[in-house]
């Protein structure tokens, strides 16, 4: 193709964009798992604590070990609320860095065909010439 598409740099800044948008939800959903299995695990945790009460300071003890686990439950809970939030943010960010980016695509992919129509016709014009100018081999003079 000889000529260039004229938006290829900004289209290029798309594609960047739209990269690091994907990095962002890829990010996004590797904390967004994390904090799941976290709090998944915590749970699984505080399901097999033995609950076989001997005396008054082991009473003590459960009741402290449920209630600070219940404080890390919350505190996993928040986070895992932070984490879909920001999550949502980055599907947004790259939807629509996507939709950016697949505007100057199309706009590239019609210029690309563009480029090639006109080449093609240019190459058939020449073939035309060519073919509708006769020359004689001995004489070397074109007909009209």
């Amino acid at each position: 193709m000889s000529r260039l598409f004229p938006l290829a740099g900004l289209l290029r800044l798309r594609q960047i964009q739209q990269d690091q948008a994907a990095s962002d939800l890829s990010a996004a959903n590797a904390r967004a798992r994390e904090s799941t299995t976290r709090q998944r695990q915590a749970r699984i945790a505080l399901g097999v604590t033995s609950t076989e009460v001997t005396s008054t300071a082991v009473l003590y003890a459960i009741a402290a070990a449920r209630a600070s686990s219940r404080s890390m439950l919350a505190e996993l809970q928040a986070v895992d609320s932070q984490n879909r939030s920001r999550l949502e943010q980055a599907e947004t960010a790259f939807a629509t860095a996507r939709a950016r980016s697949i505007g100057l695509e199309k706009l590239e992919a019609r210029h690309d065909h563009t480029v090639v129509s006109e080449e093609l016709a240019a190459e058939q014009a020449a073939l035309d010439e060519v073919a509708s100018t006769g020359w004689f081999r001995n004489k070397g003079e074109v007909t009209p």
